[in-house]
């Protein structure tokens, strides 16, 4: 299907993809870069996992919290002003990480990268939506989530490159990332604000009320589902994911390198968005779309744990798959933006995918206390552990889709009063 776009949006949807790009690279950055940048910093090799998961959990403390501000700003003081004001902070935390030598440091610029990065992706999602027609808008997320997937892609193959320097790797990784985001604000030239933010924005209705969403039952649960859906991505994401080389051994499978488990995911994650975007445009459903992915995900997940001796590349490629299975990113997006009023739009957008995204921390929490709790003791405790926690989420996320309205080919241009 051929999209014709005029300038103002084809710009906005430019934008939007390159600061996700970005977002996502240094969101995913930690991840690649976890065990070299905690060796050096001095932190002992016994410690880096437990340290690996607190910093992980501040910087998705951090997302949660700039999500409901950022969120808030995007329905007062429009859509533009987060998009570039949270690449200006996240990008900033990026260059200041380059220089840390000790924990506290690197923990305060976590949680402060995550403050920043929980704004672009939903006001970027929210201005292309509300810029393109009923029936294109689609594609607007799609382009936007595919593309930057692969800023984790870029982010694996930067930490990896041997730069031979003094600077450690992982010291310019994050000093690319941060000069990444600032060259993207020069790009904010020729990206106009939404029509109906500025429609909206003359009205005396509240704007940007986020207790609204706990006000009433209707927006309460339509708020929830739209989180649950979600959250399986980041479980697959922030555990079976990011912590590959644990689960890798506790399968006895050969050593892994975990930057190539996450490029791998990612690329997969790219794939999937693009062919989510294309299955719900072509079947005119978000519904059907995110359903074929989640049962495909179920299947990846149930064959990762029980994964019988493989290679290091036939485990690169099933990450490759999880990834797929986890890219209907896109369209959870597009449904949570479809899902309320131009008035709240924005915070809904915004908070949702941080939301999801810092689920991490109780996710990692239950998934800590089966592992070093209920299955303390019995080796390889984190598959029994990573196996409860995945029934669980999936569980929510297939309920939460089946209650959930089908949003395609929804009017967006409306106000949420209760």
């Amino acid at each position: 299907m051929k999209v014709s776009l005029h300038k103002g949006v084809s710009t906005a949807i430019t934008v939007s993809a390159l600061g996700y790009f970005v977002d996502i690279y240094d969101l995913v950055l930690f991840g690649v870069v976890r065990i070299d940048s905690l060796k050096g910093i001095g932190v002992p090799a016994a410690n880096i996992t437990r340290e690996g998961e607190f910093l992980l959990n501040i910087q998705m403390i951090g997302l949660l919290i700039g999500g409901i501000i950022w969120g808030i700003l995007g329905d007062k003081k429009g859509r533009l002003s987060v998009l570039f004001g949270s690449i200006l902070l996240y990008s900033l935390a990026n260059l200041a990480n380059a220089f840390i030598n000790d924990l506290v440091s690197y923990a305060i610029l976590r949680f402060i990268a995550g403050v920043g990065l929980a704004g672009e992706l939903g006001a970027g999602v929210t201005l292309v939506s509300e810029l393109m027609s009923i029936k294109t808008r689609g594609w607007g997320a799609t382009i936007i989530a595919s593309f930057g997937a692969l800023g984790a892609v870029v982010a694996g193959a930067v930490a990896t490159i041997d730069w031979q320097l003094e600077f450690a790797n992982w010291r310019m990784a994050y000093l690319i990332g941060g000069i990444m985001g600032l060259a993207l604000l020069m790009l904010r030239i020729g990206v106009y604000e939404s029509g109906m933010f500025q429609e909206m924005k003359e009205s005396k209705v509240k704007k940007g009320n986020f207790l609204q969403l706990f006000y009433n039952k209707s927006s309460f649960v339509r708020y929830l589902r739209c989180i649950l859906i979600g959250v399986p991505i980041w479980f697959v994401i922030g555990i079976l994911i990011f912590q590959s080389k644990e689960f890798s051994e506790s399968l006895g499978l050969p050593p892994i390198v975990p930057a190539f488990t996450i490029m791998a995911a990612y690329a997969g994650l790219t794939a999937g968005d693009l062919l989510s975007g294309i299955i719900s445009q072509s079947l005119g459903s978000r519904k059907k779309a995110v359903l074929a992915f989640l049962i495909f995900s179920a299947i990846l997940i149930v064959y990762y744990l029980n994964l019988p001796g493989a290679t290091p590349t036939q485990f690169y490629i099933l990450c490759f798959l999880m990834g797929c299975g986890t890219g209907y990113w896109a369209m959870f997006m597009m449904i949570a933006a479809e899902q309320f009023g131009t008035n709240i739009r924005a915070t809904v957008t915004t908070t949702v995918p941080n939301f999801v995204r810092g689920s991490v921390v109780p996710v990692t929490w239950l998934f800590q206390l089966f592992r070093d709790g209920v299955f303390a003791g019995i080796k390889g405790a984190n598959i029994p552990a990573a196996a409860i926690v995945g029934i669980v989420v999936m569980s929510l996320a297939f309920w939460a889709l089946y209650k959930m309205e089908e949003t395609f080919g929804k009017d967006l241009n409306y106000l949420e009063i209760h």
